[in-house]
């Protein structure tokens, strides 16, 4: 290495706090020469890097300077695998020179001795094809493009109380929002290649610096509002909070304690923004109010007229007037404690506003979702099943209909009631007892109550088991976005997406995959979806493919578009943004240079693992036997993993296990006494922490993990399998835990396998069907089932399923299989092999064991790996009887055997290969032993040590190197340049006159001849005419939206190249506005009548970039003195039923013709008014009334 390489590597290693325990040092240049030397020879026709599932879907591109095509990705070692059984040793050195074949034991311990303090290794035939292949990894995902890790995957166990759950973006600020379950975060994206300057909070060590709020309840939904530079957000305890995007301004607070402080989910640091302190400041609430008693703030949307409208359970949906609030965002700060009031009792509750006589058309449901279609200013309100459509000016119900597109009729309203804690009924005299019939009376109801849960608890589980997952689950609405073509998109849980007009006609379904849809993201002609497999596709407006790939391992729950970037959530919490011309020629720059920096952002990792499997026929072990099994080399491991089998029996109890399985119910007595007394044995709570368990009926799977080794150890899930009668009694089966250690992860299986010599077979299958079946449980509180989450995650190219879907087990970087496998010695009397024990004549009895045959013939523990057995067998031996002499005796005489058995499998796809982040766990056999001095049980106690190496990626140095690559790379600045295109185009007109409700067409022009334009038409603010004859300030509403007397249709849009589109603007010269209180209309008057002027932009963009062009047109807005209108106080407006279809909306609306009806009345009424100007009767038009 040279002098310069070694500084600039040390300049870029990260501080010493931020890494964990570390044994060993950074890959050496010529060990990675070598490796990539290696891979440069391998062929193209050699087995591809990932199945066709899993590849991305790139369209074709020719570069003309003679770089790699688009579909070529550097390869990755061939998947070789075994045609026999061989031993191997586990020494590191290269694959190069090593002959597969197979050869006799004499020779693996001769020639390759296991290795200096390791153990030789048998290695099944069968693997390395199939489900049995090592999973594929590499420096960089060959198969996406690379993304820009915002917020590296964090360990769940570290998140707790501050999951992230939504995500919002503004692109002219280059700010990244997030709601957590603690309130709020957002990322500078001008500092998202900068670290962490003294810490970081647990979990988000390799994270972007970002600054966080005040704490607050957890945050269920985002929407920016760029015209008063602020974040509202809508949370869990039913309050609306708003957030100043002006960081530095809003930073007047200490920060607040992190979450957990004082425990493992303390801090390592301080949040900060641009890398702070642990002291660093942090930003507050600009305004908020209690918008919900009860029930949370689940949707939220700005109007095209700047209101905020709200929705919540049972169907609630809510007006927040802007001018309500615009006052409250302008009040001082000694007059703040009338901010909240102001707002509270100025709400509009519309479900309230479209019921007449007690019907109504809206669903009483959940409003999950909000969208403001601001081409045609309407809103859109979504439950589970239904859509309502609503006119954004008038607040006027338009529409409901159903997911089919039917029109739903109107249904009685039923009264809502007050929740009701379920607490016993308040006895009126305490003191006296209960009588006997009050007793039976209670007793009957509690266990009618139980009957009736498990009645429902059981009927939930047989439909699971019969549909896969539940009817309706199929058929739910979870996502709804506007295509900047002014269609709207709704994604369903069973991978449909349904395309809508703006009037709410169904126009097409299509279904590209079938995973839940959980996101749907639109810009310019792309449109981005996100599914619930981890999946994300790039479709044009139209509906087709344009390319896919797998963005995260777990659902894809919220998307942002900005700085030319999508950001992708994900529900663990992990944030990743993709060039928004992904995928394309930029990607492979990008992976290419990333790749060849490998070794700048490789860390190595050791750590000792000690696996231990016991059937302890349902009895209990002493201290002694405990310390003497576990305890006594406890010491020199970080992870302990602890499997049982025949933890408690009994045909009763494996009855009761089964039935509590059905309802997610687990563990015995028995288990937590094993689990307990395990934890004493290993010095639990001083020198280990428990990380996880599991138990089915009668197995049992525990692990520990060392205290210094615990930060870097978590999401941490669990599964079982039951093999017994019908494959549902948990007698026999396997338990697992899948943990995630060093960003690797590892999966424990302990099994117990059918009994009986000749059950040979029997076992097979129950392996195979362990191993294929095995589902590890996803995060508790998530938001998406395990059901949906793990239906169909492989795709081919068109994205339909495949016909291969990996098991969970197959995707591990290293599995180890523990248990009693109940596999025997063959062709051997009783004698023989007692005889061959007592001689120790090891070598010659595993030539009869049947588990070693099977492994040979590739039936069973296909490409696994088992340390060479120098121990007597564990099985069969009295109880309490010590030393060979206590082997079964009795009638039965059964031929001792192997039947406890540890075996594994790492990355390695060949015998011997390095670690590195191809090959990312490595592991070898240190110990392999039974503790032949335990006799509580008729089964020894085995243990096996492993010595593990692992390869992990320092996510903050790659995305250091990625914004180097950005920076100085020429041809990467070139591709970024050229994707910040806009298309030119024209517009016919600058300044517009609108009066006597007239209206006004102008033209835009896309003069690109090659690409869409997208335009997007916005109000910057309108300003008054004073009497002396100047102008007011410009005032923009919320988001930039249009005052209530102009109206634009379309205001978003797509045009074609070369075309034409044209925009309508219509005057309303009077627009009657109603004040309400608590919800309820108190006064009304006329809008403010002088000549006003507001600013109109239209906003071009492309479909690659957030860059805009701008055209600005000034709107005037003139109404002739003659025609103010009076004054008309204290007269309440009837509430008018709602309509359900939209030919129905002008009788409700107030229309021209109306207006012009009504201006008539108020021109002969203002004759009662001579002594007054306009501008008098504007404010006396503006006096409320007692």
């Amino acid at each position: 290495m040279e002098p310069d390489d070694e500084a600039l590597k040390a300049a870029r290693a990260p501080p010493q706090q931020r890494r964990g325990i570390s044994y060993s040092q950074p890959l050496s240049r010529d060990a990675a020469s070598a490796r990539r030397a290696a891979l440069r020879k391998h062929s193209l026709d050699d087995e591809h890097i990932l199945p066709a599932s899993h590849s991305l879907n790139y369209p074709l591109h020719h570069d003309p300077s003679g770089m790699a095509p688009m579909g070529y990705h550097p390869p990755l070692p061939p998947h070789q695998h075994h045609p026999s059984a061989s031993y191997s040793s586990n020494t590191r050195r290269s694959a190069g020179g090593v002959s597969e074949g197979s050869m006799t034991l004499e020779r693996a311990m001769s020639e390759y001795g296991g290795g200096q303090g390791t153990l030789p290794e048998f290695v099944g035939a069968g693997g390395g094809k199939g489900i049995f292949r090592v999973p594929l990894r590499a420096a960089m995902h060959p198969g996406r493009p690379p993304p820009l890790e915002v917020r590296p995957h964090p360990l769940r166990e570290t998140q707790a109380g501050s999951f992230l759950r939504s995500l919002a973006a503004d692109p002219q600020r280059r700010q990244l929002w997030a709601g957590a379950e603690s309130g709020i975060r957002v990322w500078s994206l001008d500092e998202v290649f900068a670290e962490w300057g003294a810490g970081a909070r647990r979990g988000d060590e390799e994270s972007a610096p970002f600054c966080e709020g005040m704490p607050a309840p957890p945050a269920l939904c985002v929407v920016v509002d760029r015209a008063n530079r602020l974040l509202w957000t809508g949370h869990k305890d039913g309050r609306i909070r708003s957030w100043r995007m002006d960081l530095d301004a809003a930073a007047t607070a200490p920060a607040p304690p992190a979450a957990g402080a004082g425990g493992d989910g303390g801090s390592v640091g301080g949040s900060s923004h641009g890398g702070g302190s642990n002291n660093a400041p942090v930003f507050r609430e600009a305004l908020t109010w209690q918008a919900y008693g009860r029930t949370p703030v689940l949707s939220m949307v700005v109007t095209s007229y700047g209101e905020i409208w709200s929705g919540s359970e049972g169907g609630i949906i809510k007006a927040w007037p802007y001018d309500a609030i615009a006052k409250s965002l302008s009040l001082s700060p000694e007059e703040r404690h009338m901010a909240a009031l102001l707002v509270e009792r100025a709400y509009i509750d519309l479900r309230n506003h479209c019921t007449v006589g007690n019907v109504c058309s809206l669903p009483a449901s959940d409003v999950k979702y909000m969208l403001a279609d601001h081409s045609r200013a309407k809103v859109w309100t979504v439950t589970s099943m239904t859509f309502a459509l609503w006119d954004a000016r008038t607040r006027e119900l338009l529409k409901v209909f159903g997911m089919d597109g039917q029109v739903e009729s109107a249904k009685l309203e039923t009264p809502v009631m007050p929740e009701q804690p379920m607490e016993e009924e308040i006895n009126p005299n305490p003191k006296a007892k209960p009588s006997k019939k009050d007793k039976s009376q209670g007793s009957l109801n509690f266990f009618q109550k139980s009957r009736n849960a498990l009645i429902g608890a059981a009927d939930a589980v047989r439909r699971v088991a019969t549909k896969g997952t539940f009817v309706e689950d199929n058929r739910r609405t979870g996502a709804v976005a506007q295509v900047m073509d002014g269609s709207i998109w709704s994604g369903c849980t069973n991978g449909a997406i349904i395309q809508w007009d703006g009037n709410g006609n169904r126009v097409q379904e299509f279904q590209h995959h079938t995973s839940s849809v959980q996101c749907i993201k639109a810009l310019g002609e792309r449109v981005w979806v996100g599914y619930a497999s981890g999946l994300i596709q790039v479709m044009d407006a139209e509906g087709n493919i344009i390319a896919g790939w797998t963005g995260h391992s777990c659902p894809v729950i919220r998307m942002a578009i900005g700085c030319s970037y999508i950001y992708t959530l994900a529900h663990h919490g992990g944030i990743r943004g993709w060039p928004l011309t992904s995928p394309g020629p930029l990607d492979d720059i990008i992976r290419t240079e990333l790749s060849n920096k490998e070794l700048s952002y490789t860390r190595m990792e050791k750590i000792n693992i000690m696996v231990g499997s016991w059937n302890v026929a349902q009895g209990k072990a002493s201290a002694e036997s405990l310390r003497s099994w576990l305890g006594s080399v406890a010491s020199d491991v970080g992870l302990v993993v602890v499997g049982l089998q025949e933890v408690e029996m009994g045909a009763g109890f494996l009855a009761i296990s089964a039935a509590k399985e059905t309802v997610g119910l687990e563990g015995s007595a028995n288990g937590q006494w094993w689990i307990d007394n395990i934890g004493k044995a290993l010095d639990e709570g001083t020198s280990f922490h428990r990380v996880g368990s599991r138990q089915l009926a009668a197995l049992l799977i525990a692990a520990w993990a060392r205290k210094s080794l615990k930060p870097y150890v978590g999401d941490v899930e669990a599964a079982a399998v039951p093999c017994g009668l019908g494959r549902a009694i948990g007698n026999k089966g396997g338990v697992g835990l899948r943990i995630r250690v060093y960003d690797r992860k590892m999966c424990f299986v302990s099994n117990h396998f059918a009994a009986h010599l000749e059950a040979v077979s029997r076992r097979n299958a129950d392996f195979d069907h362990i191993y294929r079946t095995m589902a590890f449980n996803k995060p508790h509180g998530s938001t998406v089932s395990a059901t949906s989450v793990q239906l169909h995650r492989t795709v081919n190219v068109n994205g339909n399923q495949v016909e291969e879907v990996r098991p969970d087990l197959a995707e591990a970087d290293m599995i180890v299989f523990l248990g009693d496998f109940n596999y025997r010695l063959y062709g051997i009397t009783y004698d023989e092999a007692r005889d061959m024990v007592s001689q120790r004549s090891f070598d010659w009895l595993r030539e009869k064991d049947q588990l070693r045959a099977e492994m040979k013939a590739g039936k069973v523990f296909q490409g696994m790996r088992e340390g060479i057995i120098k121990f007597p067998p564990t099985y069969k031996f009295q109880k309490h009887q010590p030393g060979l002499g206590g082997y079964d005796s009795g009638e039965k005489k059964r031929i001792p055997a192997w039947c406890d058995r540890v075996l594994y499998r790492d990355s390695r796809s060949v015998s011997v290969a390095e670690c590195s982040l191809e090959c990312p766990v490595v592991a070898s056999i240190t110990s392999y032993v039974a503790c032949m001095d335990v006799t509580e049980s008729d089964h020894k106690p085995v243990r096996c040590t492993f010595s593990v190496d692992i390869a992990r990626v320092d996510e903050l140095i790659r995305r250091q190197e990625y914004g180097e690559i950005i920076e100085s790379n020429e041809k990467v600045r070139s591709l970024f340049q050229d994707a910040c295109f806009v298309p030119d185009t024209t517009v016919s007109i600058s300044e517009i006159t609108l009066e006597n409700q007239e209206n006004v067409v102008f033209q835009i022009t896309n003069k690109c001849e090659t690409s869409k334009a997208a335009f997007e038409i916005l109000c910057d603010g309108q300003s008054t005419k004073k009497e002396d004859g100047t102008k007011s300030e410009l005032l923009p509403r919320a988001s930039f939206c249009f005052p209530l007397w102009l109206e634009v249709q379309p205001a978003v849009g797509l045009i074609k190249p070369g075309e034409t589109v044209e925009i309508t603007l219509h005057h309303e010269d009077f627009y009657t506005q109603e004040e309400f209180v608590d919800g309820i209309p108190q006064n009304w008057w006329c809008e403010d009548t002088r000549d006003k002027e507001a600013v109109i932009r239209i906003n071009i963009t492309g479909s690659s970039s957030t860059e805009t062009k701008t055209h600005t047109i000034n709107v005037q807005h003139r109404c002739p003195p003659s025609s103010a209108p009076p004054p008309m106080m204290n007269q309440p407006v009837a509430a008018m039923p709602p309509s359900n279809v939209l030919a129905s909306e002008g009788h409700s609306k107030r229309s021209s013709k109306k207006s012009q009806s009504k201006h008539r009345e108020q021109q002969q009424q203002q004759q009662d008014y001579p002594q007054f100007g306009s501008s008098e009767v504007h404010d006396l038009c503006r006096m409320r009334c007692p």
